[in-house]
């Protein structure tokens, strides 16, 4: 057998906690935020950049694998707020690690960006190019968030990581399905900064280098879609939804991740969530879940897994995992 294996899981988030009241100024309250998405602080970075946070969890992710910097092959970072336009964000970590023997590049799917690379990583693994990729999830929403809009309440910055490595046992990744949709691409989008609309005097001045969403229709389609792709993606591997035995979902709101669960007639107690500490953390969000899945011990050797996340784009995919 083929296949890849996560050798090593590692996440890092700034001290820096901003709790629910802070958003009163901005007419939102502790109880609204709680209970609608699940949320009661989150981190906020004072001075670190996205490479900072990525690089911190990638050290701890190496060390859980019992692995230095010298054995990555390739280092994917998926992030939708990366340090610069260019180069990659991935290029400021492995010069952080001292990776240099790694390729490096990002991947840009924001929420679902994570799940991406991961799949990425994969296929490197099992063509037989490379036997370690670390792939690290990593955002500084702070960044690009309008702190006196009622939407600023949504987002955290922080950075999970995991090693990914070739395998002979029965472990390991299952299978993939990952989607996009191109007309959904203005629901949620940065609007200045690209090519098409250069940053300019009146561009900052408009706030156009902030996030700016479509709440409703995030809501909508995470709800249709991810559902949709977990039944297929379970069905095509011939596994029950009563044989899945975690679900570690990208961290969008409680009542998304509520709704999917029902949908697919999954248990609440086998989704695993950190919101209420971190709240949308975009690309961090599984890695950093499955770390402290991993930590706390809760994964038991042959657990099914089931990733699942819903991006901007449209972009969703989800994964089945044997521990």
């Amino acid at each position: 057998m083929n296949n890849a294996y996560i050798s090593g899981t590692g996440s890092y988030a700034p001290e820096n906690i901003v709790p629910n009241d802070y958003f009163e100024k901005v007419g939102s309250n502790d109880a609204w935020i709680q209970k609608n998405l699940g949320i009661k602080e989150r981190r906020i970075s004072t001075g670190e950049t996205t490479s900072d946070l990525a690089t911190k969890a990638a050290q701890n992710a190496l060390k859980n694998a019992s692995l230095t910097a010298k054995d990555i092959d390739l280092i994917i970072l998926a992030t939708a707020t990366p340090d610069k336009l260019a180069p990659s964000c991935a290029c400021f970590v492995q010069e952080n690690l001292e990776a240099f023997d790694a390729v490096a590049f990002d991947i840009s799917a924001v929420c679902s960006g994570a799940v991406f690379a991961i799949a990425t990583a994969v296929q490197f693994i099992k063509s037989g190019m490379y036997k370690n990729v670390l792939v690290i999830g990593a955002d500084t929403f702070s960044n690009i968030t309008d702190w006196d809009r009622r939407d600023s309440v949504f987002f955290g910055d922080g950075a999970g990581a995991m090693v990914i490595s070739h395998t002979t046992e029965d472990k390991g990744f299952q299978d993939f399905l990952l989607h996009t949709d191109g007309r959904g691409k203005d629901a949620w989008n940065i609007p200045a900064g690209g090519s098409l609309q250069p940053a300019s005097e009146e561009t900052v001045n408009d706030g156009l280098h902030y996030f700016q969403m479509d709440g409703q229709a995030v809501f909508q389609t995470a709800i249709d879609v991810v559902p949709k792709s977990i039944n297929e993606l379970l069905d095509r591997n011939k596994v029950s939804i009563d044989q899945v035995d975690h679900m570690i979902p990208h961290q969008p709101s409680i009542r998304i991740l509520q709704s999917i669960a029902e949908t697919v007639g999954l248990p609440w107690e086998k989704v695993h969530t950190n919101m209420d500490r971190y709240a949308n953390t975009s690309g961090g969000t599984i890695p950093i879940m499955l770390d402290e899945t991993n930590k706390n011990g809760l994964l038991k050797k042959g657990d099914l897994i089931l990733f699942a996340a819903v991006g901007a784009g449209w972009t969703w995919g989800t994964a089945l995992y044997k521990w």
